[in-house]
Parts: structure tokens; sequence; C-alpha cells
């Protein structure tokens, strides 16, 4: 059975359920003139939550142990041959392949055939077994569904705590997600630092950490020092700032203050439509369009710009985040109270004065909090800096020059043929942890300026 027919099934019969429970305590009101104690569409929320929700946790606990358990007793076929233990793993994932069809069974032994075939015969075994219990559990939901079908049957309570108990579940994932995000960072920081200090990392002026990841393999020493990185990623984040702020900053007090409504209507959409285009788009252009613009300016003015550059990818960049900072503003300006500025326009002021010395300031809090979320959102960029600003660690303040960010540099550590027990890849942890320390200072910062001077308004 397939996952897309399970969950069609089970939609279906989750929409059967509601409908039967809706009628079946209307017709008991109808027969036993009394009152209900709970709505019929709860009797059918019930009815539908047991006969659904059983089935999925089963689905969710046999995806999780079925594959372990099969792939343990294909382990037990194959240890009779024996091989050593990586060659037993290297056994086991082609008969797992053959029967699955990604692997030809001519190439393989017959001993590695015969084992694809009992596992899919246990696969096949394990599928009917599913589909029993399953079944009785269907069966077995709906039973105590229709016996809490009666008049004062007190089944919106039930429904409501099972509602807040899934909203529970999420907030649950979300929070563990969190912490398990967190201490896989920490973990392999950790030894990251057990091979190259911390002095040299966060300190050190050279980038290069080109090494031997196994024994006979040609590499560099390695040098991990992260400063041309965190210099390369602070230069690109403050020219798409100053792209960024003023550009989005006066679109959201044009749109708020002096658009007409057809006119906001216009081009309030135009500008959130440049969120939706992919990062990788922007790239394209910067690497295209942008940055031979800026070459051949810079040709004309007598000045040398690489074909990648930092300018290049900061310019492009700060395009992509003027929605975020614009959206944010507009909102925050929007809050200010209309009173504020009728009392402005009462003391004879004009609607540029009011902006400047009402306005902005009661808005500043926000708008600071919006700015540093930008910064958050310019830091973590990859592509655009991948394509425009290139990938060499080079530690320089000349914008005009090829720089790379912290973010290319993780994606360049774990492209390829790795192994995540050398520091060169362990370097992509250390970096993520640095990352993620400055954008939730940033985070952090935001919010405790919006609650540390936020003006409250009668």
């Amino acid at each position: 059975m397939t996952p897309s027919f399970f969950f069609l099934a089970l939609l279906g019969l989750a929409i059967l359920s509601f409908v039967f429970g809706h009628r079946r305590i209307r017709i008991i009101a109808q027969h036993q003139k009394g009152t209900l104690h709970s709505q019929p569409r709860f009797h059918g929320a019930l009815l539908a939550l047991y006969v659904s929700v059983p089935p999925l946790i089963l689905w969710g606990l046999w995806q999780l142990l079925t594959p372990l358990m099969l792939a343990g007793f294909l382990q037990d076929r194959l240890t009779d041959l024996n091989v050593s233990s990586s060659e037993l793993g290297i056994l086991v994932a082609q008969a797992q392949a053959v029967a699955a069809g990604n692997l030809n069974a001519d190439f393989v032994s017959n001993a590695v055939r015969d084992s694809a075939e009992y596992y899919q015969s246990l696969q096949a075994r394990a599928d009917q077994i599913f589909q029993v219990i399953a079944a009785l559990l269907i069966i077995i939901g709906f039973s105590i569904g229709v016996r809490l079908i009666s008049l004062r049957s007190a089944v919106r309570t039930k429904v409501e705590t099972f509602a807040m108990r899934l909203m529970l579940v999420a907030s649950a994932v979300a929070i563990l997600t969190t912490i398990g995000i967190i201490m896989s960072l920490i973990f392999e920081t950790a030894r990251f630092f057990a091979a190259v200090p911390v002095s040299e990392f966060l300190f050190g002026l050279h980038w290069s950490p080109q090494i031997a990841i196994r024994e006979g393999q040609a590499g560099g020493s390695g040098a991990f020092g992260a400063v041309p990185l965190f210099a390369g990623t602070m230069m690109i984040t403050l020219i798409a700032m100053c792209v960024a702020v003023p550009v989005g900053l006066l679109s959201a007090i044009y749109l708020s203050e002096y658009a007409s409504v057809r006119m906001r209507s216009v081009i309030k959409p135009a500008l959130e439509i440049l969120a939706g285009i992919p990062t990788v788009v922007y790239g394209f252009f910067a690497a295209l369009i942008v940055a031979p613009v800026l070459r051949t300016t810079g040709d004309d003015l007598g000045l040398i710009l690489s074909s990648e550059s930092a300018l290049a990818a900061g310019l492009v960049m700060g395009i992509m985040i003027i929605p975020f900072v614009s959206s944010l503003s507009d909102d925050i300006i929007n809050a200010v109270p209309q009173n504020l500025r009728d009392g402005a326009a009462a003391l004879g002021a004009t609607p540029s004065e009011t902006i400047r010395q009402v306005i902005l300031p009661a808005a500043l809090p926000g708008i600071i909090s919006a700015v540093l979320l930008a910064v958050s959102r310019a830091i973590g960029e990859t592509m655009i800096v991948v394509m425009a600003a290139g990938v060499a660690a080079n530690l320089t303040a000349n914008p005009f020059e090829s720089v790379t960010t912290i973010t290319v540099q993780i994606v360049m550590l774990l492209v390829g043929d790795q192994e995540f027990d050398s520091p060169k890849t362990l370097a992509a942890f250390a970096l993520g942890m640095v990352l993620f320390i400055a954008t939730l200072a940033l985070n952090v910062l935001a919010i405790y300026i919006s609650r540390r001077y936020r003006e409250q308004y009668d």
C-alpha cells in the first residue's frame, strides 16, 4: 500500500465518518426529542478523529520501526556469507537497492539477489500486517465513536481537548527541532575546536581549509582563520543595507502617508513581487547584468573592478531585501495612531514636518527592529554571493574585489565526497554556530529595542 493511497483512503473514511456522526445525532435528537449537549458537527468530528487518528499514529510508528527491523532480518541472512562488517553493510545496501528497483539484479551476486527477494517478501508481509492492524483500529475506533454519540454526551469537550493537544504537539515539535539543531551544532563545533584552537579560528587571517580527508590523499595543511569570512559577510551586508534601508523606508513612508489608495494598490504588490523571486534568479541578475555593468562603468572611470565583487553582490542583495524593510516599516508606520497626525496638523505642521517630528520618532523602535531583522536576512544569504561575489576568502576592505561569506563557505565545505570526521568538514559546523549566534543576537536585540522603546498611546 503506497502512502498516498493510504492517506486518501483514510481521508475518505474520515469524511464518511463525519457525515455519519452528524446525521446520526440529528436522527437521535428527532426521535428522542431532547436537548443536545454538543452540536452535531462535534459528534461528526469526534467520530472522524476516532477513525483516523489511531491509524495515523500506527503509520508513523510503522514507518519508523519497520525499516530497522527488516534491515536487521536482512543483515542476519547475509551474515552467513562470513564477510567483514564493512562488506556486510555494502551487501545490505545492494540488496535493498535491488529490492527497490534502483539497481539491476544482473550486477550483483546470487546471494545478494536471493537476499533482495527475501527482503521483498518481508516488505510484502509487513505491508499485509499493517493493513490488518490499521483495519482493526479503524473498526474499533468507529465502534467506540458511535457509542459516544448521544444527546448528553460532552463530545465538544473531547474535540476541543484534542485540538488543544494537537497544538501542544505542534509547539513541542518546533521547540524540539530548535533544540536538536542547537545541540548538533554544539556537539560538532566542540569536535572542531578539539582539533583547531578557538583563537586561530576567531582571529586567524588566512582561510584555506583544503586538507587531506583520508590517508594517501593529496591536500594542504589547512588554515582556519575565519576573519576573511567575517569581513566579507559584514561588507556585503553593509552594502546591501545601504541600498535596502533608504529605499525600503522611503517607499514605506510614501505608501503610508502620500500615496492614494489606487497608487498604493499598484506599488505595494509590485514591491512584494520582489520578495517572491527566487534568490538564484537574483544571482543570475547579479552575475549577468549588474557585475558587467559595474565593470564597464569602472573601466570608464579608470577603476579596476573584479568580475566578481562584493559591490555587485551587495547591490543585488539590497534590492532583494527592499520588500522586507518596506513591508515591515509600512505596517509599523500605519500602526501610529491617527490622532497624532491630527494633532500635528492642528498645530500647523506640514505633512513632511509631521512625518519627521511625529510619525518617525513614534515608529522608530519598530523600524530599527525591522532593519535588524533585515540584517539577519542578509547575513544568511548564499546564492547571490556565490554567483556574484565568488568563493575566494580575501581579507580586503575594497568592495571592488572578490570576497566570500560564511554561508558560502559552509556550502563549499559540505559539497562533494566528504567525511564528517576531519577539521575541514567540521569547520562548517563552527561557521554555522557563529552564524547562529550572530542572527540570534540580532533577533534578541530587535525584540529588546521594540519592547524597551515602545510607545503606548490611548
